[in-house]
């Protein structure tokens, strides 16, 4: 083990980070730690908060949920039509935290972002409940609505236009953010957190430098 340690968790309960846990690059940390929350937390370990940013810069966030990763980025699914949508697609840039409170941690990504292709966002949207198909249909993500009774009326269209396969709405799909930051946090006594940051370097190599607390 690397001399870099710092035991971080209440009184150093958890393992500390070290420069050796990112030799192979940062996904395969997320990974690992992806794995412990799915088998800790009560409620959606796939939970990520992603930030998004006007084109005049006023940011927002909002919580979505993490559906597919790998090296080459992170994957959710939303409305494109929504206030995100519109911002993402715009701006091409995002940032997203997830925080696992159960194992206090967090790992934070900054990247840019693109629309995947049809074929994912097809596969995906086949795969979800019927009830979330005509959700997606029905909602007018972002936009005013006068009153409950106007979405179940919607809801209630849906239904009958498509009584057997619902088809992907062409304003619904996948972005996926392909990162180029991405910072690992655990919790440590006294405020004393361990945190490595990661950049690629000019051979695409991911290189870790630790922050102060």
């Amino acid at each position: 083990m690397s001399q870099d340690t710092f035991g971080s968790g209440p009184a150093g309960t958890q393992s500390p980070l070290h420069s050796d846990s990112f030799k192979a690059d940062p996904f395969t940390l997320f990974g690992a730690w992806f794995d412990e929350a799915k088998a800790s937390e009560i409620n959606d370990p796939d939970a990520m908060a992603i930030a998004s940013v006007s084109e005049d810069g006023m940011p927002s966030v909002r919580m979505v949920l993490l559906k597919q990763w790998s090296r080459e980025g992170f994957i959710f699914f939303t409305n494109y039509d929504g206030r995100k949508g519109d911002e993402l697609l715009a701006t091409r840039k995002a940032a997203f935290v997830m925080h696992w409170k159960s194992l206090r941690r967090q790992v934070r990504v900054t990247g840019d972002v693109a629309p995947v292709s049809a074929e994912v966002s097809d596969a995906y949207f086949a795969s979800r409940p019927r009830g979330s198909q005509i959700g997606a249909w029905a909602s007018i993500q972002s936009r005013p609505l006068e009153k409950r009774a106007d979405l179940a009326a919607r809801v209630a269209e849906i239904e009958k236009t498509y009584p057997d396969i619902v088809p992907r709405p062409p304003h619904w799909g996948g972005f996926i953010i392909r990162p180029h930051e991405m910072e690992f946090w655990a919790d440590g006594a006294y405020r004393l957190h361990d945190r490595f940051q990661l950049k690629p370097d000019d051979t695409g190599a991911w290189v870790p430098q630790r922050l102060y607390p």
